[in-house]
């Protein structure tokens, strides 16, 4: 299988990962989930990240979910993998476990027990790529509102320059605008480029499209959104672009909120037949029959202004 570069661009959709109501891994609800993925177009996968409840699951049943998901997509496109780990051994045996079965490369947000200033994150990274070795293609999470790791862009540069195996950064700091332009003025004055896609379930993409990103690396529970915001920014078709992600912005903003927001996007998943069960593994949130409403409230309109502006 083809292995991640710093030339990956596009919409690489942040994954599910369907469970049965009793908690247990739903395989056959996730060949369901990554058709429905591919049906609308992304140019990529990426599984086993936060919103895939990596924590929740065992090493072992990380590894059956990765090889599932890697040998149903049958390189149609490439798979990037969640490989973040407390300790170097487990983040080792994890992403040989998936770079033999096929993966693109792995993703890996440094720890807060590496958040001892600049040079220690330095230092981290360069021990992930002297772990994984030199022929795996790592993605760097820059996603410091949960890991409580602020990495600057100056230090994600420093990164970059020390770290060749470290292809692409999914920046997802809030507000991060401004960074990302820095990062991308660097590079065009001779620093090394890396792919540069972004967060946060899509509610800044178009802008940070303008700014210099590559793509977008989320989950939204409308990935036809975020393929057709991206067609339309290649195209030049700015205005269309903004026309079309407000029709979803509404969703887009509830699907962030912090804690509800995977039970949101899975029960939205769910309506839209993707799943075929929207439980999130415990401990997670319920959502009530209130949000439940709201939610159904906002796909309905959402289908109204579809059709209108079509």
């Amino acid at each position: 299988m083809p292995r991640l570069d710093p030339s990956a661009k596009g919409v690489f959709v942040i994954s599910a990962t369907p469970f049965t109501d009793t908690g247990a891994l739903d395989l056959g609800g996730t060949d369901r989930l990554i058709e429905f993925y591919l049906e609308r177009g992304v140019d990529g996968l990426t599984i086993l990240g936060i919103m895939g409840e990596a924590p929740k699951l065992t090493d072992a049943e990380a590894k059956t979910f990765a090889a599932h998901v890697i040998k149903r997509v049958n390189g149609r496109v490439p798979v990037i993998v969640g490989a973040s780990s407390p300790g170097f051994a487990a983040m080792a045996s994890l992403t040989e476990a998936v770079m033999d079965a096929g993966a693109a490369g792995v993703m890996i947000q440094p720890p807060a027990t590496a958040a001892k200033g600049d040079d220690a994150v330095l230092a981290y990274c360069r021990t992930v790529s002297e772990t994984l070795g030199p022929d795996v293609p790592w993605v760097l999470q820059d996603f410091p509102l949960l890991s409580a790791v602020p990495i600057s862009a100056g230090l994600i540069l420093r990164i970059l320059a020390d770290c060749e195996s470290c292809v692409m950064l999914k920046h997802e700091d809030w507000p991060g605008l401004d960074k990302l332009s820095a990062i991308r003025w660097a590079q065009d004055e001779g620093a090394r480029r890396v792919s540069i896609l972004t967060a946060n379930g899509g509610v800044f993409f178009p802008f940070e499209l303008i700014r210099g990103a590559d793509g977008t690396m989320t989950g939204f529970a409308y990935p036809e959104m975020l393929t057709g915001v991206y067609r339309h920014f290649l195209a030049d078709e700015r205005e269309a672009m903004l026309d079309l992600f407000d029709l979803y912005l509404p969703l887009v903003r509830y699907e962030q909120q912090p804690g509800l927001g995977l039970a949101a996007r899975k029960y939205v998943l769910w309506r839209r037949g993707a799943l075929a069960n929207p439980a999130a593994r415990a401990p997670a949130p319920t959502l009530t029959p209130e949000a439940q409403a709201e939610l159904e409230w906002l796909m309905q309109r959402l289908d109204r202004g579809l059709a209108a502006h079509h």
